[in-house]
């Protein structure tokens, strides 16, 4: 039996948890109400990741009123795992730049790495009043692509994260009508596939089947996408493609304990879930939570719908 689920899901969000939790290294409270402790980096990663830090602190404390090197500064901070930091950074560029939707942007993404979804929600709404009606303007990477090429834009952005924040709480009416903006300002395959893939899940949850059918129509095999392959191969699943196992590597073929990727692996339960099988769906979930790469989307959106299921 398909499932309808939109109305018998409870938003879920965490803000009622403490913006900073106590302990150094912890950086957020999960939707299960696990501890989430900075991510460990391999020592090249960190060293890379470090020296970008201190050169964009030390951009900004010679240029301390510029936009771009606040932004910058708040991105590597980021990189490294101090959300709480970051976000603390984005706030003092929202409060010097109060019209430039590229702070809101930004900290509202990080709501939601530490889940605070209702704070995201208020942040990306603000950054959509700023941009509706303005030139678009492309999101220069800050973890480049195989290609060295930028696959997003400031609206895209704004709206593609707006609708993962309304997804998460299970909102998934207001998360429908961000997408649909999002898709509006998706101009290449890279941006088309990612925010297809959500569209497309947020439909199903929604039970309008016939037009998350219409969502993959566009969809074939030989577009030129540089960094979503993930979301690619799903969208190839949903329309009947490839089976699930090909999505999955042959380690995590064979070892039915192996933790997911977490964008395949909550694309893969989310099917699950939408087409009458929430026990394997709730296994699959699980496995993306194994992984722990607890600030991923698709591991929040695995916690999340954990946490509904704990609830029901």
């Amino acid at each position: 039996m398909l499932l309808s689920l939109a109305a018998l899901l409870p938003l879920a969000t965490a803000d009622a948890q403490p913006a900073r939790p106590a302990a150094a290294d912890v950086e957020a409270v999960s939707l299960l109400g696990d501890t989430l402790r900075r991510p460990a980096l391999a020592p090249a990663a960190r060293a890379r990741f470090e020296a970008q830090r201190d050169s964009a602190r030390a951009d900004l404390e010679r240029r301390p009123d510029d936009a771009d090197a606040r932004i910058w500064y708040g991105r590597r901070t980021a990189y490294l795992g101090h959300y709480g930091q970051a976000i603390a950074l984005f706030g003092q560029g929202i409060r010097r730049h109060p019209t430039d939707a590229r702070f809101l942007r930004h900290r509202g993404h990080r709501w939601i790495t530490v889940r605070r979804l209702d704070s995201a929600v208020a942040d990306l709404e603000a950054a959509a009043r700023l941009v509706r009606g303005t030139p678009d303007q492309v999101e220069p990477d800050g973890l480049p692509n195989a290609r060295n090429v930028p696959t997003s834009t400031l609206q895209s952005n704004v709206f593609y994260h707006l609708g993962l924040a309304h997804y998460l709480r299970g909102d998934f009416a207001r998360a429908l009508d961000a997408y649909r903006e999002a898709m509006a300002v998706s101009r290449n395959p890279d941006m088309q596939v990612a925010t297809a893939n959500w569209l497309y899940m947020t439909l199903r949850r929604l039970g309008r089947h016939a037009a998350a059918d219409s969502v993959l129509v566009p969809i074939r095999r030989d577009m030129d996408v540089i960094e979503n392959g993930a979301y690619h191969r799903l969208l190839l699943l949903y329309r009947g493609e490839l089976p699930a196992d090909s999505l999955l590597s042959p380690a995590v073929l064979a070892d039915a304990s192996a933790p997911l990727d977490p964008a395949v692996g909550y694309g893969v339960g989310n099917w699950h879930l939408c087409n009458g099988r929430a026990a394997e769906a709730r296994r699959v979930f699980a496995r993306v939570l194994a992984g722990g790469q607890w600030a991923a989307f698709g591991h929040v959106a695995a916690e999340a719908e954990l946490a509904r299921m704990r609830r029901r």
